[in-house]
């Protein structure tokens, strides 16, 4: 789900020769695209978002240096980076791996909370939710233990799509998102006793020590790079017994890496180690696939932990 922003110049012309310039990006037409950015760009220079798609339109082009060139100057105008000019950066190796800008992912669910089931479902065949529930299930099974859960929390938790998954087993559902929309999505459910805007860090942060007995993170810690302070948040705020269950997406190599989807892809041995340094136990880490992009599976994995 790219994220298509517009952050107006102040400038009527400006914006006008902006959204033309837009036009002949989607018709293909990308070196005159590129010619009227640049002269948008010279009647309104801290245009932001003129500057980001002229770095996308030069990243397009394979012209890396001038791409690398516009995208810090999206950077520069924008101290928040709403669109994410970082992430394209680090994409094209200007960068070092960080967090995502909060800006950017709040702008980004913002813009697709009305539409992000439809999208998901439908187009996206997501089904992280209910991998997860299955992985939790088996796991509690597989120890004899209840699947239910008097208390929960649900990590970006979107519109709800991992509380009605576990609906019949949570007795108090809370959500944290950073995303204002969402929140107002998923408080239309009625799943949530408690709804939170704040990211996960921050929100986990928030709870008391040995609260919870399960927090469900569906696709959520694929916009984070080091897992290291959620998941030691995560069993901070687990009771003895809690379980921890997520997705993510994963890749063939070692350690962490920015797909192209613009989401971090956690390799395997990564997450086993991470999790040991938090001092959870490993239950289950396998793979599964989150969703369809691009018309192939996203190679991901379904994992359960738990505080002992």
């Amino acid at each position: 789900m790219p994220l298509r922003l517009f952050l107006t110049s102040g400038d009527l012309m400006a914006d006008r020769r902006f959204e033309f310039a837009r036009d002949l990006q989607l018709k293909g037409d990308l070196p005159a695209a590129a010619d009227l950015l640049e002269q948008t760009l010279e009647l309104a220079p801290n245009f932001t978002s003129a500057w980001f798609t002229l770095g996308e339109i030069r990243s397009q082009l394979g012209e890396r240096d001038k791409a690398i060139a516009a995208f810090r100057k999206s950077r520069e105008s924008d101290a928040s980076d709403q669109h994410g000019a970082h992430l394209h950066l680090i994409r094209l190796g200007d960068a070092h791996l960080s967090e995502m800008p909060k800006a950017y992912v709040q702008a980004l669910f913002d813009q697709y909370a009305p539409r992000f089931e439809h999208v998901l479902i439908n187009d996206l065949d997501y089904r992280a939710p209910s991998l997860i529930f299955k992985a939790v299930v088996a796991a509690r099974v597989a120890a004899k233990k209840s699947a239910l859960f008097k208390r929960a929390i649900d990590l970006g938790c979107g519109t709800g799509l991992a509380a009605a998954a576990f609906a019949k087993q949570v007795d108090h559902f809370i959500g944290i998102d950073l995303s204002p929309g969402m929140i107002k999505e998923a408080r239309a459910t009625g799943l949530y006793a408690e709804l939170e805007v704040a990211d996960m860090i921050e929100g986990l942060r928030g709870r008391g020590e040995a609260s919870t007995n399960l927090v469900v993170a569906a696709d959520a810690f694929v916009y984070l790079s080091d897992l290291a302070s959620v998941l030691s948040e995560a069993r901070r705020v687990l009771a003895p017994g809690g379980v921890l269950a997520f997705t993510l997406e994963t890749h063939d190599g070692s350690g962490i890496v920015l797909g192209e989807g613009l989401r971090y892809a956690h390799a395997a041995e990564y997450v086993r180690g991470a999790i040991a340094k938090a001092g959870l136990k490993l239950l289950t880490l396998e793979p599964a696939s989150p969703r369809i992009e691009n018309n192939e599976p996203v190679s991901g994995l379904v994992g359960v932990a738990e505080k002992t």
